[in-house]
C-alpha cells in the first residue's frame, strides 16, 4: 500500500476510537535500521524502524503515556515539541535540561496530559544530532463534538519535511566540532522521508499524495530538518493557512509556505484543478551568505484516474534568498482571536528582557582547521555549557553547583548589533538560567547580530506558547518600535524566526513551574551554545507547583 494511502487509512481507523479524555499508550522502540536514500545505504537511528517515525494521535485533554525503550548505543531522550507540559517538566525531554538521557538498554515512560491544545506538533530526539532521523508527528484532534473553526476537510495527511546526509550525522557534527568550523550541509531535503528523483539518483521515487477531484485535504506540515528553513509549494494549487504551531490563525491564501525547523503549519488544499500530476516542492530559504543544501525535495499530488505516464505539472521554487516571500508569509499570520479561541496577550509586563542571538569566535588550541579558533553561538554573549546533572533535577532537589541564576536580562556589552561588529568576538561560557516568579509576564526582544554573519534564527521556547507582537529590521528601538506592536491578534507560536539582521518581540505568561529550555532550532547553533533556560518557581498550592519526578526517571 502506498505510504500516503496508509497514513490516510491510519487516520480514518483512529478517528472513531478517540473517545473523550482517554489515556493513549504508545511504545517507542529506538532501534537501528539500514536505510537507502540517494542510491546509498547507511544504518540510522529510528523509532520502531520507521523514518519518519510513527505519528502520535490524541485528543485535547487526553493523557499520553509513551514508553521509550533504548536499544541503540547512543544515550537518548525525546522531546514533545510544543506540548505545554503543565507541571510535568519531567516529561519535556531535552537531555540534561529536564532529564538525564535514557541509557542503552533502559526505558522511560513519558507521561503528560494535553491541556487546552489541539492541532499539529512534533516529537523528536533532543540530544546530539539524533533528531535528524528520530522524529515524527503529533496530531491532536479537538475534543469530541468540537468542530474545526474552518470547513472540515475530506481528508488529512501528515507531511514531514526533513534533511538527509549520506554520512552518519554524528560523524558530521563531531568532525565539525573537532575542526572548529561549520559542518557539512545535508545532501538532500526530504518529504515524508523521500527526496524524490535527483540527477545523480534518478531512479529514486518520491512521495505521492492521491487526491480526488472536488475534495479538500488538510496537510499537516512539519519542518523536522536540522538546520534549514524551507519553502513549500504545490504546482497550480493555492494553500489556505489555518493553523501554525497548534494554534488557529485567521485563514489566508498563499502559494508558498515558509516553515522553520520546529514549526508546524496546517493548510487546506482543494483538488480543484484539471486531473493530472502536480509537483510538490520543499526548498531552502537562506538570505545570508551561509552555505545550505540547495537541492529541492519533490513529491507529487496525483488526481485519481490520472494515467501513470501523464507528464507532471512543475512549479518553480522561490529563490533561496527570497526575503520578500518569507516576510509576506510571516506578516500574514494573525491569531484567530475568536470568542472560543481568544488571543490572551499579556497587556502589562513584569519583565522587559532583551537578548542578543548570534555567533562568536572563541580560542581552541586543538582546532587546526580553524587556525586555533572555533565558531560558537550565544545569547547575550553567554555560550551555554551543558551540565552533567539535569537542571530540573538540580532545581527540584536543591543540588548546588549545577547552574547559576544570573543569566543577563540585557546584553552585557552594548554595540551596534546589526552594524560593525565589536573588536572582540569572544563569548563567555556558563550554565546560567533566568529566574521568573510564577505567573509573571515577560516581554522578550530577540535581536540578531552581524557577528560573523547575520542569520535567521528560529528560536524555540519549551513549556509555553508566546505571542509574536512585533518584528523589524536593524536594531530594536525601545522608544519607537513598541508603538507598532500588535497586542490584539498577534500570532501565537512556540518557535519564531528572528529575521537576519533584525529582531522579534514576544510576550508570554510564566504560568508553568519548572525549568524551560529556550534555544535556536538550527541544530548547529544549539550545539555551538545558542541556548539558555528559564527557571519558573512554584506558585501557591499544589496546582501551581511542579509535580515530583516519576519513579523511572533516568539516572545520570
Amino acid at each position: 500500500m502506498n505510504s500516503w494511502v496508509r497514513i490516510l487509512v491510519h487516520v480514518a481507523l483512529l478517528f472513531p476510537v478517540l473517545v473523550d479524555s482517554a489515556v493513549r499508550q504508545y511504545t517507542f522502540d529506538v532501534v537501528m535500521k539500514n536505510t537507502t536514500r540517494l542510491c546509498s545505504s547507511k544504518p540510522i537511528v529510528t523509532v520502531n524502524g520507521q523514518f519518519p517515525g510513527p505519528t502520535l494521535y490524541a485528543r485535547e485533554d487526553d493523557t499520553v503515556l509513551v514508553k521509550v525503550v533504548n536499544h541503540v548505543n547512543y544515550n537518548l531522550s525525546i522531546h514533545w515539541h510544543g506540548i505545554r507540559q503543565l507541571r510535568t517538566g519531567w516529561a519535556d525531554g531535552p537531555a540534561y535540561i529536564t532529564q538525564c538521557p535514557i541509557q542503552t538498554g533502559q526505558s522511560y515512560v513519558y507521561n503528560f496530559t494535553i491541556t487546552g491544545q489541539r492541532g499539529t506538533l512534533l516529537w523528536h530526539a533532543h540530544i546530539l544530532w539524533l533528531r535528524s532521523t528520530v522524529h515524527g508527528a503529533i496530531v491532536i484532534f479537538p475534543k469530541r463534538g468540537v468542530p474545526y473553526p474552518f470547513p472540515k476537510p475530506d481528508d488529512e495527511v501528515v507531511v514531514v519535511l526533513g534533511e538527509w546526509w549520506k554520512s552518519d550525522t554524528e560523524a558530521v557534527i563531531n568532525e565539525a566540532l573537532k575542526s572548529g568550523l561549520a559542518p557539512n550541509v545535508s545532501d538532500a531535503h526530504t518529504i515524508n522521508g523521500h527526496p524524490g528523483p535527483i540527477s545523480n539518483c534518478p531512479s529514486q521515487g518520491g512521495f505521492t499524495l492521491p487526491v480526488e477531484n472536488g475534495k479538500t485535504y488538510m496537510l499537516r506540515l512539519i519542518n523536522a530538518a536540522l538546520n534549514e528553513e524551507l519553502f513549500f509549494k504545490i504546482a497550480g494549487h493555492e494553500l489556505t493557512v489555518v493553523e501554525v504551531d497548534a494554534t488557529y490563525v485567521k485563514p489566508f491564501k498563499t502559494d508558498t509556505i515558509l516553515i522553520a525547523p520546529g514549526q508546524t503549519t496546517n493548510v487546506l488544499v482543494s483538488a480543484d484543478q484539471k486531473s493530472g500530476i502536480y509537483m510538490v516542492a520543499a526548498s531552502p530559504f537562506m538570505d545570508s551568505p551561509i552555505a545550505v543544501d540547495n537541492l529541492t525535495a519533490t513529491a507529487t499530488l496525483h488526481y485519481s484516474g490520472t494515467l501513470a505516464n501523464t507528464g507532471t505539472t512543475l512549479t518553480t521554487p522561490p529563490p533561496q534568498n527570497a526575503t520578500p516571500i518569507a516576510n509576506n508569509f510571516v506578516n500574514s499570520l494573525r491569531s484567530l482571536n475568536s470568542k472560543k479561541y481568544p488571543a490572551l496577550v499579556p497587556q502589562t509586563i513584569d519583565h522587559n528582557l532583551f537578548f542578543t542571538v548570534g555567533l562568536g569566535i572563541n580560542p581552541c588550541p586543538t582546532c587546526k582547521a580553524g587556525n586555533g579558533s572555533r565558531a560558537v553561538a550565544a545569547m547575550n554573549n553567554v555560550t551555554f555549557v551543558m551540565p552533567t546533572t539535569a537542571l530540573l533535577q538540580a532545581h527540584f532537589f536543591n543540588i548546588s553547583g549545577v547552574f547559576t541564576t544570573d543569566f543577563p536580562g540585557n546584553p552585557p556589552h552594548v554595540f551596534n548589533y546589526t552594524g560593525t561588529p565589536p573588536s572582540s568576538l569572544q563569548t563567555t561560557n556558563g550554565t546560567k538560567v533566568f529566574r521568573l516568579a510564577y505567573n509573571t509576564t515577560v516581554q522578550l526582544v530577540l535581536q540578531d547580530t552581524s557577528i560573523l554573519a547575520p542569520e535567521n534564527h528560529p528560536i524555540h521556547l519549551h513549556g509555553f506558547n508566546f505571542f509574536a507582537i512585533g518584528r523589524g529590521l536593524g536594531n530594536y528601538n525601545p522608544k519607537t518600535d513598541p508603538r507598532n506592536f500588535n497586542l490584539v491578534d498577534p500570532v501565537e507560536r512556540n518557535t519564531i524566526g528572528v529575521p537576519a539582521g533584525g529582531w522579534v518581540a514576544i510576550r508570554f505568561r510564566a504560568d508553568n513551574p519548572g525549568v524551560w529550555f529556550m534555544h535556536c532550532h538550527l541544530e548547529i547553533h544549539t550545539t555551538w551554545g545558542l541556548k539558555m533556560a528559564f527557571l519558573v518557581d512554584n506558585g501557591k498550592g499544589p496546582n501551581q507547583s511542579l509535580l515530583p519526578p516519576p519513579s523511572d526517571y533516568p539516572k545520570c
